[in-house]
């Protein structure tokens, strides 16, 4: 599964994994609201991954396939802090 990554422009350390660019279209307005302007990290195949700096590589695959995306906070943080 192709993955790209893209960081938030509004809360440091804030990254949203999903599957193509064209999946942004389909993001949650609250979302991409607080999150703010989104810059292109990387893409990979996660299905070549057995670790992610931060995340399981399985739950990300899962997150994508599910709701569209997979979003990655700092520790100690969640979306409302943002």
């Amino acid at each position: 599964m192709n993955c790209e990554v893209y960081k938030g422009s509004r809360k440091e350390g804030a990254y949203l994994f999903v599957a193509d660019s064209k999946s942004l279209e389909n993001l949650p307005a609250a979302l991409t609201e607080q999150l703010g302007d989104l810059e292109f990290v990387i893409s990979f195949d996660l299905a070549t991954r057995t670790s992610l700096a931060s995340a399981d590589p399985a739950e990300v695959m899962a997150s994508i396939k599910t709701g569209g995306f997979y979003l990655q906070m700092p520790p100690g943080t969640d979306l409302e802090t943002c």
